[in-house]
């Protein structure tokens, strides 16, 4: 599943509270045996999650109660041949320049499934392996 939302208030703009939400989601997600990658930018995540059908959809409700998300619009949601954040709970995903780069207009509200799905890919692609 990938989902891009607004991020609300600090969860947005203030690095402390997002690296607060990637250690939540961390361990959230090893719980889960969910896997995936987040990324904020201009005020919005961007974030793919793996995993089964019944965690996924218990996630999404969880993430739409969530105060710091807000009009959370799923890009893609299907059955895939297998996980690209396979040894990640949640990992970081930095808006380098190369990465903003990959999505229009440089919003992450702009993105297609098509798009948005090409993105994680180039994410996956520059991540390290964790240790």
């Amino acid at each position: 599943m990938i989902y891009v939302s607004d991020a609300v208030g600090a969860a947005g703009s203030n690095l402390l509270s997002f690296v607060e939400i990637l250690g939540v989601s961390d361990r959230n997600n090893r719980r889960d045996q969910l896997t995936g990658a987040l990324l904020c930018h201009g005020g919005r995540f961007l974030q793919v999650i793996e995993g089964a059908r019944g965690d996924l959809d218990m996630l999404i409700t969880r993430l739409r109660a969530d105060p710091r998300h807000q009009n959370i619009r799923i890009l893609s949601d299907g059955p895939v041949a297998g996980r690209r954040f396979e040894t990640w709970a949640m990992a970081q995903a930095e808006a380098t320049p190369e990465i903003v780069a990959l999505f229009p207009d440089a919003s992450l509200g702009a993105l297609s499934a098509s798009r948005a799905d090409a993105l994680m890919n180039a994410i996956a692609g520059r991540l390290p392996q964790p240790a």
